[in-house]
């Protein structure tokens, strides 16, 4: 099979973080190290080889570039300090810049002062266009959500998840064009099956992470271990989202008014109230960690890693400040400041979706999908000699 050589390739991941991997002389102790790495799954070793030689459509095309959880092993072990952890993220970043079809997640990446400026434009703008249509301040704490009309949120809302589900779509489609296309053709597969592992198992459950990525003798205790910081920020975005969602139908359907008193233990409200705290907690440590660099997988940070953690945790404390003030017994003028934050937080946040992490978490979804399709045929003889 013929491959394209990129001379200049190594040289252009560079700028995408720091992947000092010409240090590299390929003794393949990265590989061993590693606790996902398999006989057919040989990273990072196989993907720094790619680096190397120029060959960034092979690389682009792998499924084990977003196999990797970045626990540290392999950079703290490197006895060429080649640093292969930090790779494989920099060219994770590499690959999402090269999915997305308007180009800013390359620029996120790259040009870290210029996306500064670009991105608190974004959330002036934002927050402007918010405030001119806001309405009077209500007197009544019962009522407060008023000040920002349902219909202006909801068209926004509306306006922004169409823009987003089509950058994100298309950003899918390029990833699947060079990793899907090498599944299996012409045979059956175990497409139901690859999807549970794919979503539930592994995304949602975090198996690999937890069981695998975790296997030091000096962890830390249950909540601080790496797996559960990163499914708090993952269970706690996915939570409120779907509370959000559940309470903007009932107001659709007349039920319930947004923002309207409901006791705490009432469903959305506590589904609400929990994937917050789970929320603020995962992005906090996050963010701490990223601050004081204590471990491998936090010690290169970019502007976009610090604007997607710090977005995050705006929308939750935000979230809270305003869950708070529904039953405070009086009025104060910072409950409709905050709700004005924390709207254009929570759409700069949607549209930031295909360029930041957001996408990292679809393309590594995609990306297990198609690492557990396998043919039917191939599957069902060593299940049966399993069942034998």
């Amino acid at each position: 099979m013929s491959a394209r050589v990129d001379p200049h390739f190594l040289a252009e991941l560079k700028r995408y973080g720091a992947a000092n991997v010409e240090n590299c002389f390929n003794c393949g102790h990265c590989t061993a190290i590693c606790p996902l790495s398999t006989g057919s799954e040989a990273f990072p070793r196989r993907l720094i080889r790619y680096a190397q030689l120029g060959l960034k459509d092979r690389l682009l095309g792998s499924r084990e570039l977003w196999l990797c959880y970045y626990c540290g092993e392999c950079t703290q072990t490197c006895p060429q300090q080649a640093d292969p952890g930090e790779f494989m993220a920099t060219a994770r970043r590499y690959a999402i810049a090269s999915y997305d079809p308007l180009g800013l997640a390359r620029l996120l990446y790259t040009s870290p002062r210029l996306s500064s400026v670009l991105l608190g434009l974004l959330a002036a703008v934002i927050g402007f266009g918010v405030y001119l249509v806001h309405g009077p301040m209500p007197s009544d704490t019962l009522r407060y959500f008023e000040f920002i009309p349902a219909p202006a949120i909801h068209n926004l809302g509306v306006a922004v998840m169409i823009l987003v589900a089509l950058l994100t779509l298309a950003g899918m489609v390029n990833m699947i064009v060079r990793v899907g296309g090498q599944g299996p053709k012409g045979v059956r597969t175990n497409w139901p099956s690859a999807l549970w592992q794919a979503v539930a198992v592994e995304a949602l459950a975090q198996r690999r992470f937890q069981r695998d990525c975790e296997t030091a003798a000096d962890q830390p205790a249950w909540y601080l271990q790496k797996w559960f910081v990163h499914a708090s920020v993952l269970w706690g975005f996915l939570g409120l989202l779907l509370a959000t969602a559940l309470d903007l139908a009932l107001a659709e359907l007349g039920l319930k008014a947004t923002g309207t008193w409901v006791p705490l233990w009432y469903p959305i409200r506590l589904l609400g109230t929990l994937a917050g705290v789970l929320l603020v907690y995962g992005t906090s440590v996050s963010l701490v960690r990223r601050f004081r660099k204590t471990e491998a997988a936090s010690a290169h940070s970019t502007v976009s890693d610090w604007v997607f953690l710090s977005l995050l945790w705006l929308a939750g404390v935000s979230g809270f400040l305003l869950e708070i003030a529904v039953y405070l017994p009086a009025p104060a003028p910072w409950m409709y400041w905050t709700l004005l934050a924390h709207v254009a937080v929570a759409v700069e946040l949607l549209l930031l979706l295909p360029f930041t992490k957001f996408a990292h978490a679809l393309y590594r979804t995609l990306a297990l999908y198609f690492h557990a399709l396998k043919p039917i045929a191939a599957t069902e003889p060593a299940k049966a000699r399993t069942e034998g």
